[in-house]
């Protein structure tokens, strides 16, 4: 994982490049150019459908390289036996693989009582799914975490810029002003280093991961928000008519989303709604009858699963949902004028 200087006020970004093999971090598509068979046409070419490095080659089907123009069987089949070269795709011990997480950095939610719940704040390299009612704290939470990755590793941040997927509107930078004024972090700088999107439909949602995809090739990120990733797939599909292939649809975007958390390292933290669940065979009252939109796909996509509810006040509770490391449990925490932070008392 590449890092930057950074301190209290400023984040000097780098660009994320590696050349080598042997470099940490994602290996550049570039890096292909001069190979016999494959020209600088083929690169652009790639980087024109969002694959801007050699992992992300090796993230999809054969059929989705030769589908792109200009690329023949024969042509795909070059280029992934080179790929395979240059990085390691086999078999790993354990220990080795331990020895890698033990790298992850994990983003401060500003809260210290929800960073111990979840083991030091949200993981890097993996996505994290937040559900709950309106008036939960999904989204402060975001604009907290917008401003907290710009951090230093050593105060709880990732030293990186944050992409921000804003699909209802709820995007506010005022609220990015008042968490980098309780960090003594420079506003405008604070802002500079979130980038933000509106999606107005479920393609153009996709289509805004592609523009992710290079940006993150040309500058250090930390962070990947998108808030709330199953609204508009709730409008633009209708009935069960359309279920099968709303939920190919999600799940393609979700492949995405893991795609860019696998190959750069950053975190993916996401929003999504609830729907009340009636079950006509148990008892009429249940102690909690919602559930998180998106059925199975999106159940097995996330990673760390978390459960966001009304406490008293302005107080929330959050429960690890589901998690392949994190004990099932729960913790209160306070929205306030400055952003996500402990629960008094």
């Amino acid at each position: 994982m590449a890092q930057s200087e950074a301190g209290n006020s400023s984040i000097t970004t780098t660009t994320v490049v590696n050349d080598g093999p042997d470099e940490f971090g994602p290996h550049m598509i570039a890096t292909l150019s001069g190979v016999q068979g494959i020209t600088n046409g083929d690169i652009e070419r790639l980087k024109s459908a969002g694959y801007h490095t050699l992992e992300s080659l090796m993230y999809v089907p054969k059929k989705a390289l030769i589908a792109i123009k200009g690329f023949s069987e024969g042509k795909v089949e070059k280029m992934l036996e080179e790929v395979c070269k240059r990085i390691p795709l086999g078999f790993e011990t354990a220990s080795a693989f331990h020895h890698k997480r033990s790298d992850i950095v994990f983003l401060t939610t500003g809260s210290r009582e929800l960073d111990k719940l979840l083991g030091g704040g949200i993981e890097t390299g993996s996505i994290t799914e937040m559900f709950g009612e309106f008036r939960t704290g999904k989204t402060q939470l975001c604009h907290t975490m917008a401003v907290t990755c710009q951090l230093p590793i050593s105060q709880g941040g990732g030293e990186g810029k944050c992409l921000y997927i804003d699909t209802e509107g709820t995007f506010r930078p005022e609220r990015l002003l008042a968490v980098a004024e309780r960090f003594k972090l420079n506003h405008n700088e604070v802002l500079d280093n979130v980038a933000c999107a509106r999606a107005f439909n479920t393609d153009h949602q996709t289509e805004l991961l592609i523009q992710a995809a290079a940006m993150m090739s040309e500058n250090r990120y930390a962070l990947l928000i998108v808030d709330s990733a199953t609204a508009l797939y709730r409008t633009d599909y209708n009935g069960r008519g359309e279920l099968s292939a709303r939920q190919m649809h999600l799940a393609r975007f979700l492949r995405m989303l893991l795609r860019l958390a696998d190959e750069y390292g950053v975190a993916v933290l996401i929003t999504n709604q609830v729907v009340a669940s009636v079950d006509a065979s148990g008892p009429m009252y249940q102690a909690d009858p919602k559930k998180p939109i998106g059925g199975n796909i999106i159940a097995h996509a996330s990673t760390t699963r978390l459960y966001l509810r009304k406490g008293r006040g302005e107080t929330r509770i959050c429960k690890i949902y589901d998690s392949p490391c994190l004990p099932e449990s729960e913790t209160p925490f306070a929205i306030g004028t400055d952003g996500i932070k402990d629960a008094e008392g």
